[in-house]
């Protein structure tokens, strides 16, 4: 029996997805270990004010392998990742408070094994013929910050530096043999995706490194992922013809492995991360984009067979015996720690990162669309029309649009489920997840569209994207909003002061200030913008040119500021500019401080309250009063 709907206008919708539901019972899987035949993961727990918990999956279910007080995470390069393994049974993690390396075993306490000295770790491998963790230690000194390779002895916590001279190194990883040492490195102002190189070099009898050899890489091509396989072969994803593809490199020689139009690598924003894994027989299990989607594959002495999985979002997968183990979601599934076994095709779930069951008949299902930008070129998104399982709109009213866009600025977005999505759609919004020009996904050209053309490239397929929704009828031209995190923040300012499509928008963490911006970074993207802007000096008109924060006089409509009190990557003193200049000229502005935050929400309680200050900032701006009971927010120059 069908049930009958109420009517009410868009945005108005009561919905069963919460604020606080999002960050009480959503969390965030990254990082699955595999030692032997178990299975780990890493897990961030908004409820548990950020902490990031390694679990171990048994007969029982899932357990918490570091006590409480711990959270694996570490700093490098701001970012993190890598912040734990797991060889013979034996924990090894970076700790977020101190940073420092522990070692934990079954049963016991964590031990720190590197001092308590400031210095940074991160990206470890267990050396197990000599006894040693390598890993990348990056060092704050008076003069700057270091990046190297290092050798933490098990047994006298004493470090040594095993590789130097270079900007920034990943990925230390030892030959099956334990004779070889392989490694990633890339030079400022490079970031890893533009050129980065691979290098090996034996390992000496007293445990240091000799004369090392290029492999791959660098002059404009990127590696991603060095592995051992267990033959003694390194494979690795490059990118010579503009796609980062499967290559092996057997002592004498780089060849590739499987040539097509599409991506087996991913920016290397954070470290340990992963597309594929080898097994003893020499088949390589890889996860790959094309399109916007992403696909499990299996590639063997008979080419590259795709595996059918139902996801359209796959990481991090890698061999458990006979099965494989991967991180998968769909569009009506949520992220999950699933087991395939390729004989039968069974898939078992061990893990999700969603813990409530909702009505799918009040869930968006996306529609990927692709639309004419500028200059002749093709940008891509997805499209969630409004949803409710209760409620109905008028037949005479077109829904308020959101235009998201990611951070990166080489992120993607895909059409994998997301509660942060569906919190609006089911209130009565239109979403647009946008990959612009720049994203990740589309090869080296499409990411490289955006080089030279930051605040200009990116906001023409925002705009596009709000334009093509509004002549197809799915969005009121007077409703349209834009919202971006980090870099997708600066994307949604600049739309704001150098274009007129939209009436509102929301900034988290994101740019005003493209010369303090250069200014203050850390060193990890110190030089991004040589690339996305133009070097400096030369280029420094440019620069302000494109800040929003030298066009407040063109920005005239109402913006919402979210801002971690602790970060930097891109400073609070962003924001605050922003939000003063807007002040003074009487724009109505609103600015949320979130103390103990850096880039990017983790708590719980922050997550809750900056999703419930945008909803209620749409509300007062477009004028319509949201179901929901939320906490008073101050939108200065606003009246009523």
């Amino acid at each position: 029996m069908t049930k009958t709907k109420v009517t009410a206008p868009y945005g108005t919708w009561p919905s069963p997805i919460t604020a606080g539901m999002i960050a009480d019972t959503t969390i965030s899987l990254s990082s699955v270990l595999v030692d032997g035949g178990d299975i780990y993961w890493l897990e961030g727990r908004p409820s548990e004010g950020g902490r990031v918990v390694l679990v171990r999956w048994t007969d029982a279910g899932p357990v918490d392998v570091l006590p409480q007080g711990y959270s694996a995470r570490t700093r490098v390069h701001e970012y993190g990742g890598g912040a734990a393994i797991v060889s013979d049974g034996a924990v090894f993690f970076v700790n977020f408070e101190d940073q420092r390396i522990y070692r934990l075993d079954n049963g016991g306490k964590p031990e720190a094994i590197t001092a308590d000295s400031g210095d940074r770790h991160a990206d470890m491998v267990h050396d197990e013929v000599r006894q040693r963790i390598l890993c990348v230690r990056e060092r704050h000194t008076g003069d700057g910050v270091i990046n190297e390779l290092i050798a933490v002895d098990l047994a006298s916590g004493a470090s040594k530096i095993l590789v130097g001279g270079h900007d920034f190194v990943s990925n230390p990883r030892v030959s099956p043999d334990g004779t070889t040492l392989s490694w990633v490195s890339w030079e400022l102002p490079d970031m890893p995706w533009d050129s980065a190189a691979i290098w090996v070099a034996p390992i000496g009898p007293d445990g240091d490194v000799g004369a090392a050899r290029k492999l791959a890489g660098g002059d404009g091509v990127s590696v991603f992922q060095p592995m051992w396989a267990p033959d003694g072969t390194l494979v690795f994803a490059a990118d010579p013809d503009g796609w980062w593809n499967l290559h092996r490199w057997d002592g004498n020689g780089v060849s590739v492995i499987e040539a097509m139009a599409a991506e087996f690598g991913l920016p290397q924003w954070v470290f340990g991360m992963r597309t594929f894994d080898v097994r003893a027989s020499g088949a390589v299990v890889a996860a790959y984009t094309r399109d916007g989607a992403w696909r499990l594959a299996c590639i063997d002495d008979d080419g590259l067979r795709d595996i059918d999985v139902p996801c359209t979002d796959i990481a991090a997968p890698q061999w458990v015996d006979d099965k494989l183990v991967f991180i998968g979601s769909s569009a009506d599934a949520a992220s999950a720690i699933l087991v395939l076994d390729p004989a039968s095709g069974a898939i078992e779930t061990l893990w999700t990162s969603l813990t409530v069951d909702l009505d799918p008949a009040g869930l968006s299902v996306p529609d990927s669309i692709a639309f004419e930008t500028t200059d002749g070129d093709t940008a891509y998104g997805f499209y969630y029309p409004p949803c409710s399982a209760t409620t109905a709109p008028p037949t005479d009213e077109r829904p308020p649009l959101i235009v998201r866009g990611h951070g990166g600025p080489t992120g993607a977005t895909s059409p994998s489920f997301s509660l942060a999505i569906q919190f609006w759609t089911s209130r009565g919004f239109a979403v647009l997840d946008v990959n612009y020009r720049g994203s990740t996904g589309f090869g080296r050209a499409y990411r490289e569209a955006l080089y030279g053309r930051w605040g200009e490239a990116d906001v023409d397929d925002m705009v596009r994207g709000a334009e093509h929704l509004v002549s197809s009828g799915l969005a009121d031209p007077s409703r349209l909003a834009i919202r971006g995190g980090s870099a997708g923040g600066y994307t949604a300012l600049a739309a704001l002061a150098f274009r007129d499509t939209f009436s509102g928008g929301a900034s988290l963490y994101g740019i005003g200030d493209l010369m303090t911006l250069a200014r203050d970074t850390h060193k990890f993207e110190s030089r991004y913008l040589d690339l996305l802007i133009g070097p400096l000096p030369e280029t420094e008109q440019l620069y302000r040119d494109r800040s929003p924060i030298e066009h407040v006089d063109a920005l005239n409509c109402p913006v919402i500021f979210l801002q971690g009190e602790d970060d930097k990557v891109v400073p609070p003193n962003q924001a605050e500019a922003m939000v003063d200049a807007l002040d003074q000229k009487g724009i109505p502005v609103a600015y949320v401080l979130f103390e103990g935050e850096g880039h990017g929400f983790r708590k719980s309680e922050n997550v809750c309250r900056a999703l419930e200050s945008e909803l209620g900032f749409y509300g007062r701006i477009f004028g319509f009063a949201p179901a929901d009971d939320l906490p008073n927010l101050d939108i200065r120059n606003l009246n009523g």
